[in-house]
């Protein structure tokens, strides 16, 4: 059958019909395409479908970024909970960072992209872009890329890993553990760093993107963009092959290492809404950096680590996207708890159109339900 009534499952609340149908709209308008969309508004699940070739709604998929949300609400509890201080500088809790004109950077500045810690010379090999503990360890003598606070870029294989080791530092437990803790076992959140033991069955490979219609112009190495691409190493991994990559299945990275459901995205931002006070949330959402992106070479707004100032969502709206067209944020004036995942990677990568059309909806059957 291939009727777009008999390609979505799931369930969606009353008053949320609509967005069952553009989500049927996005598995129609793209061949193959699969998918999980999962909202839950005041911790209430109003959203729960999936559909296309080869996924259930309990798959767990590789969803690049997104997965750096796990570090930033991680960091933001600790904030919260007073263990660190955002001003304070980072070499406070980790010595070793200082090295290489680091001493003043503060913790605000390296959650907020401006550290110029985007790589290393040299690149990271496979197994060290899959592991967080090595990654932290090499960055801490490296010279940054430019001056700290001078601009920001997106430190987009490192920042997990540098948030990581604060969480390490100050609580004395690996992030993988802590979120374990503080958001898995008591909200049942099925995101997970790395593909959880006995769960492989679960996992499902993304797919290649689609040929781009237009060449796309090639990346300097040795650019800004092209050391936050790890593009220097020698051995390299197709980025939309990485979270099929066995060492990153194992490892688990904290910047693109995570493995989850739309169910389990939703659900991490439903718990971060229980968690968090008004103000340590506005602290997540509050844009820090904002213009041009050195790497992206795009206008961003970053807050808290996270993505902020999303046009279509509320001004206290935080979240992250991924390269794989993965989405999930919180908007507390919705009581919004939103988690996207699909299985192919789209062309040009990171959250299109599709993403944004079901989020628009969500929010607007959420709005409309207040």
């Amino acid at each position: 059958m291939t009727t777009i009534e008999t390609a979505v499952w799931g369930t969606v609340a009353p008053g949320y019909e609509p967005v069952r149908e553009e989500f049927a709209a996005v598995l129609a308008g793209e061949p193959g395409l699969a998918g999980q969309l999962a909202a839950r508004v005041d911790g209430r699940q109003v959203v729960d479908l999936w559909g296309g070739p080869d996924l259930a709604g309990d798959s767990l998929l590789g969803v690049f970024s997104s997965t750096k949300g796990i570090a930033f609400l991680a960091v933001a509890l600790l904030v919260q909970e007073g263990l660190l201080d955002l001003d304070r500088e980072v070499r406070a809790y980790w010595p070793e960072f200082a090295a290489a004109g680091k001493a003043g950077v503060t913790v605000r500045e390296l959650l907020g992209h401006r550290a110029g810690l985007v790589g290393v010379d040299g690149g990271f090999s496979p197994a060290e872009v899959a592991d967080d503990a090595v990654i932290a360890e090499r960055l801490a003598p490296q010279r940054p890329y430019w001056r700290p606070g001078a601009a920001f870029g997106y430190h987009s294989l490192t920042i997990g890993a540098l948030a990581g080791e604060l969480v390490r530092r100050v609580s004395s437990v690996g992030l993988k553990d802590f979120h374990r803790s503080r958001f898995v076992e008591p909200y049942g959140v099925d995101f997970h760093l790395g593909v959880p033991e006995g769960e492989a069955g679960r996992g499902v490979d993304v797919l290649p993107p689609l040929p781009a219609a237009e060449p796309v112009e090639p990346v300097e190495p040795d650019s800004v963009s092209g050391i936050a691409y790890n593009l220097q190493h020698p051995v390299q991994v197709d980025l939309p092959a990485l979270p099929n990559h066995p060492v990153v299945r194992a490892g688990g990275p904290a910047s693109v290492g995570g493995f989850g459901s739309a169910r389990g995205l939703a659900a991490l931002y439903a718990a971060a809404l229980d968690l968090l006070t008004p103000d340590t949330a506005a602290e997540c959402a509050q844009p820090y950096s904002v213009g041009r992106d050195l790497v992206l070479d795009m206008e961003r707004a970053y807050g808290l680590g996270f993505m902020v100032a999303v046009p279509y969502l509320g001004a206290r709206a935080f979240g992250h996207d991924g390269a794989g067209g993965s989405m999930a944020f919180a908007d507390p004036a919705a009581g919004l708890a939103f988690g996207y995942t699909r299985r192919r990677v789209p062309t040009p990568g990171g959250a299109g159109p599709d993403a944004t059309r079901l989020a628009k909806t969500v929010r607007a059957c959420a709005g409309s339900l207040r």
